[in-house]
């Protein structure tokens, strides 16, 4: 395990010293830049020994880029962080049923209903929400984080939680008024990641129900439920928990449309309002931020499903 880990970390710096080459590149563009005075490698070094002292740049706002990063970047994670958990909530049972009765109609629904949900594009798929669910019925609010009436003070930067720490006199309002923000994006952005673990856990659970050892439980007189939970799922969830990574950089990438449509004040509006004003240096830092935690999900998603499975430390090592 120490010798997998070692070499997943060298490949973690290995991919981290590709995207600092590219947030240079990216910096260059910028006419004005100091680093286009030097040579390449010569100036991709200062830019290196800048970035590790916490200096992303000045973005054409005047203002520093890491304080604009501390302000939005926690609102894309928060929205994430509530997406991947509903995707975990909804792709797990679905998944496992879909995989216990394959080749059922029960397995036919489901799998029709997420290839129907996986072909919608994103974006319609917001705006169908907001004219249903806001314009229409007038449930949901359309668009924002929360009603900036509240003046919830910033103490961590996730909203949800600065609001439970906060002596706000209207604090269970202004938490209700949070959720009710979430509700729509939350459901948006995690369309993506449920179908894609129900699809991967409904192959795994088939798999496993193909063992020997799944039959041998059966005719032991264990019920249904107690073979799922005791040995199928024991058995299927941990080969598929190194991909959760590759969902997590999904995620991230839809998370750009999502809070475009829904005026969500995450990094990816803070993006698209660079990419409009050419602003290279907070363009830059978005992109190594946003890299940045797709990489370190994905280490941490092959290390967590190396520890519980060592299956694949073995797959990984024939790859090699």
């Amino acid at each position: 395990m120490l010798i997998y880990a070692i070499r997943r970390l060298n490949l973690f710096i290995i991919t981290l010293l590709i995207l600092t080459m590219i947030g240079y590149n990216i910096v260059k563009l910028d006419p004005l830049s100091v680093f286009n005075q030097y040579e390449y490698w010569t100036g991709w070094t200062l830019y290196l020994r800048e970035l590790m002292q916490g200096n992303l740049g000045i973005a054409a706002n005047g203002q520093p880029v890491t304080e604009s990063l501390s302000r939005v970047f926690p609102a894309t994670l928060e929205l994430c962080f509530f997406a991947f958990l509903l995707a975990l909530l909804l792709g797990i049972p679905f998944g496992t049923l879909a995989g216990i009765r394959r080749g059922s109609s029960t397995d036919m629904v489901i799998s029709s209903l997420t290839l129907f949900t996986f072909s919608m594009p994103i974006f319609w798929m917001a705006i169908l929400m907001i004219m249903v669910f806001s314009l229409y019925l007038g449930w949901l609010p359309v668009s924002g984080r929360y009603n900036l009436l509240f003046e919830i003070p910033s103490i961590t930067g996730f909203a949800f939680v600065d609001v439970l720490l906060s002596n706000h006199p209207q604090r269970s309002q202004a938490l209700e008024d949070i959720i009710r923000h979430l509700i729509m994006p939350t459901l948006v952005l995690a369309v993506a990641p449920t179908t894609e673990i129900i699809k991967l856990l409904r192959d795994s659970v088939a798999d496993v129900m193909s063992q020997n050892y799944i039959k041998a439980a059966a005719t032991k007189g264990l019920s249904k439920s107690e073979i799922v939970m005791r040995h199928v799922l024991k058995n299927a969830l941990p080969p598929i928990i190194p991909k959760f990574g590759i969902q997590i950089s999904t995620m991230m990438t839809f998370a750009i449309i999502t809070e475009s449509v829904f005026n969500w004040p995450g990094i990816g509006t803070w993006l698209l309002d660079a990419l409009s004003f050419q602003d290279y240096v907070a363009v830059q830092a978005g992109v190594l931020a946003v890299g940045s935690v797709v990489l370190i999900a994905n280490i941490f998603s092959d290390l967590t499903g190396a520890a519980i499975s060592p299956l694949a430390r073995k797959e990984w090592y024939a790859l090699k």
